[in-house]
């Protein structure tokens, strides 16, 4: 089947297709998940952009090694990557507390209208990831899965394994420390409110 004509199958079905040998679906769910797992990497990681690649390719890894014992109907795909993702970035976090601290590396600029609209998106991006970065990890996961993966309070209980009323405890205190955290500096990164 051509590669273009598989937009349209479930993520399940391609899974299992290249479990029966189909690369072509490989490559399709890569082309269709690999993005969002790096993305969430990098927001989980601190915008560390070889680590997110790292953990990005250790998923997929995991993911096609899973193939062939994949159960349909237990489990989205993509619940089971966001949760392996979410794992191996709390992994190389605790290693990287428990030994000597690198410094993040900042996401390289792409083509912005201005050099001032550039530095100020910059700007407020950094202090979002350092604040996210000052909550709790199962905290700043929760948050980013809600309000910047824009996933459902159900999903991210089934990737977090939690109950929904946790989920959303988790969130709303994720919330109130990132408000917390960028408090001091409303003015000084344009959110005042209106």
């Amino acid at each position: 089947m051509p590669y273009d004509a598989m937009s349209d199958i479930a993520d399940e079905d391609l899974l299992a297709a290249y479990a029966r040998g189909d690369a072509q679906a490989a490559r399709a769910l890569t082309a269709r998940l690999g993005p969002r797992v790096f993305a969430h990497a990098m927001r989980m990681l601190g915008g560390d952009r070889a680590e997110a690649e790292d953990v990005t390719q250790e998923a997929l890894l995991r993911l096609w090694r899973a193939a062939p014992d994949w159960r349909m109907g237990e489990a989205r795909v993509t619940t089971w990557l966001y949760r392996v993702t979410a794992n191996l970035c709390i992994d190389r976090m605790r290693r990287r507390r428990a030994g000597p601290a690198l410094d993040a590396i900042p996401e390289p600029e792409d083509g912005a209208p201005s050099v001032a609209a550039a530095m100020m998106a910059r700007a407020r991006a950094d202090a979002l990831q350092a604040a996210l970065m000052t909550l709790p990890d199962r905290q700043r996961e929760a948050v980013i899965l809600r309000h910047i993966e824009g996933l459902s309070n159900p999903e991210i209980a089934e990737i977090m394994d939690l109950g929904v009323r946790a989920v959303e405890s988790l969130t709303a205190r994720g919330k109130r420390g990132l408000e917390a955290a960028l408090s001091g500096r409303k003015a000084e990164l344009g959110l005042e409110d209106d």
